[in-house]
Order: C-alpha cells, then sequence, then structure tokens
C-alpha cells in the first residue's frame, strides 16, 4: 500500500481533527495527493502495473526461462523476446479480445526492469595471447 493510502486508513491521535490538512501534516503526504486517492485515482505504481504488456507472473515465468536458456549455453537473443511475450500473451487472453504484439520498445524496457538478464561483458583476450594461441587454428 503507497503512503497515501495508508495516511487515509490510519487514525489520527486524539484531539487532531479529521482533515486533508492534518491527515497530510501527520504523514507528510501532499494534500492533493491524499484527495486524489479519495476520490479513486491511483498512484503511478499501480497505474503503470496496469499497463504492462505481461502480469508479474507471466514475467517472472520469461525471466526464469531466459536465465535457463542463458546457464545452458543457448542464450535467447533480444529480438526474440518480442514474439516470446507475444505468445505468453496469446496463451492468457481470452477468445473474444484479439492481442496485440508488445511495442518495438518492449524488449529494452523489460531488460531494464530485470537488470539480471543483463548480457555479461567478455574481456578481449590480450594480443600476445592471441596470436600464440588463435592463429594457427584459423590458418589450418
Amino acid at each position: 500500500m503507497d503512503p497515501a493510502s495508508q495516511a487515509l486508513v490510519e487514525r489520527l491521535p486524539e484531539g487532531v481533527r479529521d482533515t486533508f490538512a492534518a491527515r497530510s501534516e501527520y504523514s507528510n503526504v501532499p494534500i492533493s495527493t491524499l484527495i486524489h486517492r479519495r476520490r479513486g485515482r491511483r498512484s503511478r505504481e499501480e497505474q503503470a502495473q496496469g499497463q504492462q504488456y505481461l502480469t508479474r507472473e507471466e514475467e517472472r515465468a520469461l525471466v526464469k526461462f531466459l536465465l535457463l536458456m542463458s546457464s545452458l549455453g543457448q542464450p535467447v537473443r533480444i529480438k526474440y523476446l518480442r514474439s516470446l511475450a507475444f505468445s505468453i500473451a496469446r496463451q492468457r487472453s481470452t477468445k473474444n479480445k484479439s492481442i496485440k504484439r508488445p511495442g518495438k520498445n518492449w524488449p529494452r524496457a523489460f531488460e531494464k526492469r530485470h537488470p539480471e538478464l543483463q548480457a555479461r561483458r567478455v574481456r578481449s583476450i590480450d594480443w600476445k595471447r592471441h596470436g600464440s594461441n588463435i592463429h594457427e587454428k584459423i590458418t589450418e
């Protein structure tokens, strides 16, 4: 529960009038936020969660699958994430509602939401070692 919703639910101390100003001062939440919550406006986090293409459980399952594939030595390229997400959403959707593909920026946003999926950077090999280890294998 966000702080504004908690401020509306909590009881005020004895002797304090139950006004938005008093609740705002007591809970350090702006008055306008308290008024908006009372009228039913959702917080930005709740609104963003409602606009997600996949649910939290579906995203967790996709992350688990991507980490599994990476640990098996077959990492999934970012360009295939849209089609994977679309197939997951298609399984969830109802028959009478058509489902759209995720947007072109969805894979990058997904990657930002899940930093554990960041590709590991491989350090380049030293040129002295490179010549002695690889040159013969290539020229043969």
